[in-house]
């Protein structure tokens, strides 16, 4: 079979990630997992990425039909939302941190308390146990309830039930049977995420295995083994050098892999540009996320979004709402817009579907 070309890979990339939109668990199965981030600029992460592939989506959706539907929030290869049988195939999660007698005692009297309340906010917890302040990750000071809650749903003793303005609410999970081939589970997750960010380059399906640390830590030392499966059963090519990997039984050449004449802002975070190795291979500028880079240092913005016309990235766009608009701040790389009237067109339409998408669901 000749192998594809870089051309065939990029038109693929974006083909297959960039589907006709569905209805809302549909979407999410088919991408497998979607990524979450806080920074609303001018929507959060996630309701950006699923505003392309789900039909009629509002800024919001996911967090108000979340307890709905049958999807978890836990750790992946980062954070996000996932399906049922996902999240499943990731416990029992045995912490690479392991807890002292005495902070176990603390979860246990935790969930016993969650499990007589059914759902609790973090306040409900804190303010029944009074554990105090600790400092967190970054240095600033955290009630000790929400790191504590926090490493419980890590460790699957708890779930998400919902969130309430932004903030998690819990309940008692159920506790899973492992799974009769730990092997077998790896590879399954490990075809996840080749099957949501493929074409992946060789150097990027080593870096999201080795992430899986995040998602299954019990399964630390397999990893090396489940990443030699992984590149045995993949179809793959090697181009310019570098080997591809994608999910078996497609075909990146296919005719069917059509990109429209369309203009789309995607989230830093959509799978199209995730991988920024791919992103500079495809398109051939180095896009980075800059919201946390001083601002005297930023290129191109706080929340710069990727702009995808037809098939190539072409350039960015901060957006944001004043007084009720939504007002778009565009760069380009190669420092104009397309003279093309279809251009113009098509970002009109994409500025008035995103501006649908900021509006209240009806």
């Amino acid at each position: 079979m000749k192998p594809p070309a870089l051309d065939d890979l990029r038109r693929y990339a974006i083909a297959r990630s960039l589907f006709k939109p569905t209805t809302l668990m549909k979407a999410i199965s088919r991408l497998g997992f979607v990524q979450a981030d806080p920074i609303r600029a001018p929507a959060r992460a996630q309701d950006l990425t699923l505003r392309h592939r789900v039909i009629g989506y509002h800024a919001g959706d996911l967090e108000r039909r979340y307890p709905r539907l049958a999807i978890e929030e836990d750790f992946f290869v980062n954070y996000g939302f996932m399906p049922r049988p996902l999240h499943a195939l990731m416990h029992p999660r045995t912490a690479r941190q392991k807890w002292t007698k005495a902070r176990w005692k603390k979860a246990h009297a935790i969930l016993e308390f969650v499990r007589a309340h059914g759902e609790v906010h973090p306040r409900a917890v804190d303010a029944h146990f009074a554990h105090g302040k600790v400092t967190n990750w970054f240095g600033g000071s955290s009630n000790a309830s929400t790191q504590l809650l926090d490493g419980m749903h890590y460790r699957g003793l708890l779930r998400v039930a919902r969130r309430e303005g932004g903030i998690r609410l819990y309940a008692a999970r159920e506790p899973t049977p492992p799974p009769a081939d730990a092997a077998a589970a790896l590879d399954q997750l490990v075809d996840i995420v080749v099957d949501k960010y493929a074409p992946l380059p060789a150097r990027t399906l080593t870096s999201f295995v080795y992430f899986l640390r995040h998602a299954v830590p019990q399964w630390h030392a397999s990893r090396k083994e489940a990443l030699v499966r992984a590149k045995a059963r993949l179809p793959n090519a090697t181009i310019d050098g570098q080997a591809w990997y994608w999910p078996a039984g497609e075909d990146p050449r296919s005719r069917r892999h059509r990109v429209p004449d369309d203009v789309k802002l995607l989230s830093p975070f959509d799978p199209v540009v995730w991988d920024r190795r791919r992103f500079e291979t495809f398109w051939g500028w180095a896009y980075r996320f800059e919201a946390y880079t001083p601002a005297r240092q930023r290129v191109r913005g706080y929340y710069a979004l990727p702009l995808l016309w037809r098939d190539a990235v072409i350039g960015w766009g901060n957006l944001s709402v004043v007084e009720g608009r939504l007002v778009a701040s565009l760069g380009y790389t190669s420092r104009r817009a397309p003279r093309e009237a279809e251009f113009r067109r098509a970002l009109e339409a994409e500025l008035a579907r995103i501006e649908a998408f900021l509006r209240p669901e009806p």
